[in-house]
């Protein structure tokens, strides 16, 4: 699993002009993708270190603090752009396997105490955030081995 996580102090997420997803206050956005070896494990320790990661004030972390999530899937954090001008979807997992392991992954940060707002899965989305900091963090699972 491999995920792009934002500290916001706004993020929304929209389709057909309708916003689906959205933090009350300043939290985290983050973008999940998942690949073919991913399981519900995976997803599980992923969805615990984020909750408690220590990347907002004080050196807070989203759990101390009570921060909200909006969680918006993303095949493309898989892109494969080692060769010629087109990226290859390869290394994502295909829809029927990721949609549940996303779906896990917010419930799971919910049975955290997380308060979660996700996009809509394999919607075209349109994303806005005010990112703070700026403050990015990527994790990939495949690093932890």
């Amino acid at each position: 699993m491999r995920v792009v996580i934002q500290k916001a102090l706004e993020g929304s997420v929209s389709v057909d002009g309708r916003v689906v997803g959205e933090l009350p206050s300043p939290g985290l956005v983050i973008l999940a993708g998942i690949t073919h070896d991913d399981t519900v494990q995976t997803v599980e320790k992923v969805a615990a270190k984020v909750w408690g990661l220590r990347i907002l004030e004080d050196e807070k972390s989203a759990s101390d603090l009570d921060a909200p999530l909006l969680v918006i899937s993303q095949f493309t954090l898989y892109a494969g752009t080692r060769k010629g001008r087109r990226p290859t979807w390869n290394a994502a997992a295909p829809g029927p396997v990721s949609e549940p392991l996303v779906n896990h992954f917010a419930e799971h940060l919910r049975t955290l105490g997380a308060h979660v707002e996700t996009g809509v899965f394999g919607a075209h989305m349109k994303v806005a955030l005010v990112n703070d900091g700026p403050m990015t963090i990527i994790i990939d699972s495949a690093s932890w081995s």
